[in-house]
């Protein structure tokens, strides 16, 4: 089977008119989006380059030259496919239709593959569309504002267009994803509490959780012990949604996608453990050796000022687990949020542990301010890795920023948002059992959901807990027991970030007539997929499912490297 010809064209005139203005371009974070997934894909800026020498054209930002609607027109009647996400206006007034805009609801019947409602950030219909084209396809109803309220019209239109068909989501995807799980606005100002009382974010210390996007009473679900807990990973769910329907539509012009899997052969999803150091007792650093040890575990370590004595650096290491950085802007402890004392404070870490680069950073009670300054400090540093994006609370764990999979942020419109050179590794939930934290009720539905979309199920415990409570000890050997029982691997932050890198650096570059596969900077044990058709005949390769499809696998091995293109 051919692979298809994906093109993107982010219109770059609309863009810089509207970064000269301020205003943020999220749409710019497909990029990331189709890189993550693997997906071969060429990035346009120029109208001229659009054509129909390409397969399928996706539109993540409508253009505002007259001249350009008109190319994307020509694409399709000439018989491509177009995908939009909330986009089209143009196009939509010149088949006589209105648009209307939703700010934040719920879609339901997304696809056959997920059976919850996905919340979403906004979303624009086009009314009249059913009476101007033929509509081939219509899925899903999206709701206002909750999963009962008022019926808005469909999530997914396919209509044909001359010889050519167009697939709008009335839901800007890419929109609903940043806005998961990075906020839609600075953190200047604290959040609103939970009517319950259950999270007190109007704390007067701006950190990470002020910012999410996530609704307290239809978000958020109980256990069987009646902990509450932000359910869905919203973002990684709207990703599966816009990657299944590329690899379809290419499959319905008999052709297929090529995608790279999320982890290398002989891993199916990844579970990380991390500790903050805070009250820096060598006893508890001991006591948390002797757990992980017992447990066969090695995890990350986040190192606050004063830490440990050397000795404890030395075992550390000497026992396998990752050194990392605690970086503490609490005024209370005498620190403050500013790049000189983020740089003083890493300073000291090296010093103190004997290390010239340290990859991962967490901050001290995830403090966080405006939007994208830790970023910044980081990338300037040395700090490949951050996991602060996680919740402070007892009733705003779980899914709190819609995602469990890494992901480079992207930066606010005054850096033209870009993306940071920053592995993000948001956590679940802090010290299970601890006495006034949630308790072990929690664990299975965190790693069924992460399961559910292969991501990293990130839990967090403090050192002084495990040395302090039996319970919080025995809940450490718990989390692991079940989570490998749920076929997880145990990473640190350090194996996360290099593979993230070194898997966004491979590139599909094709596929051979005899079914191989040619791939730049492949890596070993990586894993690639071939999307194909229930009813087409595969090699003797094994056949997975992926997106709700088959596919079938090729695995990057020393054998095969060279075959695979390891050299383009």
């Amino acid at each position: 089977m051919n692979m298809a010809k994906v093109a993107v064209y982010f219109d770059r005139t609309s863009s810089l008119k509207r970064w000269a203005a301020g205003e943020n371009v999220f749409e710019i974070y497909l990029k990331h989006v189709l890189e993550y997934a693997g997906i071969p894909f060429t990035w346009i800026e120029n109208d001229e380059e659009i054509s129909n020498e390409y397969d399928i054209l996706i539109l993540p930002l409508d253009p505002i030259e007259q001249s350009s609607n008109d190319r994307i027109v020509e694409f399709i009647v000439q018989g491509g496919a177009l995908i939009s996400y909330g986009g089209l206006k143009e196009i939509g007034a010149r088949l006589g239709c209105r648009s209307k805009e939703i700010k934040k609801g719920y879609a339901d019947g997304v696809n056959e593959d997920i059976h919850v409602s996905l919340r979403f950030l906004k979303a624009i219909t086009l009314e009249g569309l059913s009476d101007k084209v033929e509509i081939t396809e219509e899925r899903g109803i999206l709701r206002s504002n909750t999963p009962i309220g008022e019926k808005a019209g469909a999530v997914y239109q396919r209509f044909t267009y001359g010889k050519g068909e167009v697939h709008r989501w009335a839901v800007d995807i890419i929109g609903s994803v940043v806005g998961f799980q990075q906020g839609t606005k600075p953190i200047t100002e604290d959040g609103v509490r939970a009517p319950d009382g259950t999270a007190n974010l109007d704390d007067q210390l701006l950190k990470a959780d002020d910012g999410f996007e996530l609704d307290w009473e239809w978000d958020r679900s109980i256990t069987e012990t009646g902990e509450k807990y932000f359910t869905y990973p919203y973002a990684d769910l709207w990703k599966e949604v816009l990657i299944a329907q590329f690899l379809r539509t290419a499959l319905q012009k008999d052709k297929t996608l090529p995608i790279i899997d999320y982890w290398p052969e002989g891993i199916d999803q990844v579970a990380m453990i991390s500790h903050d150091s805070d009250i820096n007792q060598d006893e508890s650093a001991e006591m948390t050796l002797e757990v992980l040890k017992e447990c066969g575990l090695k995890s990350t370590w986040c190192m606050m000022e004063p830490g440990y004595s050397e000795k404890i650096y030395q075992k550390i290491e000497d026992e396998g687990h990752e050194l990392a950085f605690h970086y503490n802007a609490l005024e209370t402890d005498e620190g403050f949020w500013s790049e000189a004392e983020f740089s003083r404070q890493l300073s000291w870490l090296k010093q103190a542990a004997g290390k010239s680069e340290i990859f991962s950073n967490k901050n001290h009670y995830t403090r966080f301010e405006k939007w994208g300054e830790l970023f910044d400090w980081c990338e300037k540093h040395g700090i490949q890795s951050d996991q602060t994006r996680g919740p402070s609370k007892k009733g705003n764990i779980g899914f709190l920023f819609g995602t469990c999979h890494p992901y480079f942020p992207v930066s606010w419109a005054d850096q033209n948002n870009r993306l940071y050179d920053v592995v993000e590794i948001s956590f679940l939930t802090q010290d299970v059992d601890l006495d006034r934290l949630a308790d072990k009720s929690i664990v299975k539905p965190f790693l069924n959901n992460v399961k559910m979309v292969r991501g990293v199920a990130h839990f967090l415990f403090h050192q002084i807990h495990i040395f302090r409570q039996q319970s919080v000890r025995q809940a450490v050997k718990f989390v692991i027991q079940e989570a490998r029982r749920m076929g997880f691997t145990f990473w640190t932050g350090e194996q996360i970030n290099k593979w993230v890198r070194e898997r966004l650096k491979m590139k599909i570059v094709g596929i051979n007539p005899d079914g191989s596969m040619k791939v730049a900077n492949a890596v070993e044990n990586a894993v690639i997929l071939i999307p194909v058709s229930n009813k087409e005949k595969v090699n003797e390769n094994e056949l997975v499912n992926r997106y709700g499809l088959p596919c079938e696998k090729h695995v990057i091995n020393g054998k095969n490297l060279i075959e695979l293109g390891d050299k383009l």
